[in-house]
């Protein structure tokens, strides 16, 4: 298959590199110093020294009939690409991201029929334009909204499952983890991880969040976040407290704030007023 991956960071080049290794042909969009790093060697390199070429390019060729065009950049950054997936000639786009917002809004920019929502279990990272990433293959794997590119992506060594409720997914997972995204942040500047009444803060701010959630409307889904919403909040605070002393969870934080900043300001426009303990642990 044809396959365009836009946005070669961590995730993006995991998803490159496993589907180039499974037979693919993929061609990587990038910007900047990535462009720089896949022009100077066209493959997407791991740390291990482990290679996968793929076509690098600096934008989107719309008039190519990609089978797939995966859209792994943050949410803050989509309105830019928005145009050039409207007007290009791919059978399938799948957004790729954290996002609380309703995904009305995408679905028609690209058309109902050719429109798709994933979220990636993979934790990943680029020293220096190399990759290293860990694949969850148990548990929560990466969703999607379509079966056929669930079996692509499990082909590919991407264990990959359908979910009906996307929307439901992305907003518990947004509520679960934007509270633990700046914990990370905070343990990884530190060098350490939180203090107690930290972790407690960020715990409370993460029950208002899923609070939030169902009075929406949506349901907390999948079943092991649904578990983790009825906790008790020193429970939560032992969860966050414990994990930004794992060196690889606390390694993420160097991604730095401004994605778990996007999410909190989505749920404060979603319910203004209601989400005073979201907003004070806004950086």
């Amino acid at each position: 298959m044809k396959i365009a991956v836009l946005g070669p960071g961590g995730i993006g080049s995991t998803f490159a590199f496993e589907l180039a290794r499974a037979g693919h042909d993929v061609t990587v969009i990038a910007r900047g110093k990535r462009l720089e790093q896949l022009e100077r060697d066209p493959a997407i390199v791991t740390v291990s020294g482990e290679r996968a070429p793929v076509g690098v390019r600096a934008a989107l060729d719309t008039t190519t009939q990609w089978d797939l065009v995966l859209v792994t950049v943050l949410v803050s950054q989509v309105d830019a690409v928005l145009p050039a997936l409207a007007q290009s000639a791919a059978r399938t786009v799948m957004f790729m991201f954290n996002t609380f917002e309703p995904l009305d809004r995408l679905r028609d920019a690209v058309g109902a029929s050719r429109f798709a929502f994933g979220f990636p279990a993979i934790l990943a990272s680029l020293d220096d334009g190399k990759l290293s990433s860990k694949i969850v293959t148990r548990g929560l794997v990466t969703t999607v909204t379509d079966a056929a590119w669930a079996k692509v992506f499990t082909d590919a060594r991407i264990p990959a499952v359908v979910h009906g409720d996307m929307e439901s997914w992305l907003r518990s997972h947004a509520a679960l983890v934007a509270p633990m995204m700046i914990a990370t942040v905070t343990a990884h500047a530190r060098h350490a991880g939180v203090s107690w009444s930290e972790a407690t803060t960020m715990a409370r701010a993460m029950d208002e969040g899923l609070r939030l959630v169902r009075r929406l409307g949506n349901t907390i889904t999948p079943a092991p976040v649904a578990t983790v919403s009825r906790l008790p909040i020193p429970v939560l605070a032992s969860l966050i407290w414990t994990a930004t002393r794992i060196g690889p969870i606390r390694k993420a934080g160097a991604a730095g704030y401004g994605e778990p900043r996007t999410l909190i300001d989505a749920m404060a426009a979603a319910a203004p007023g209601e989400t005073p303990t979201l907003l004070a642990i806004r950086p």
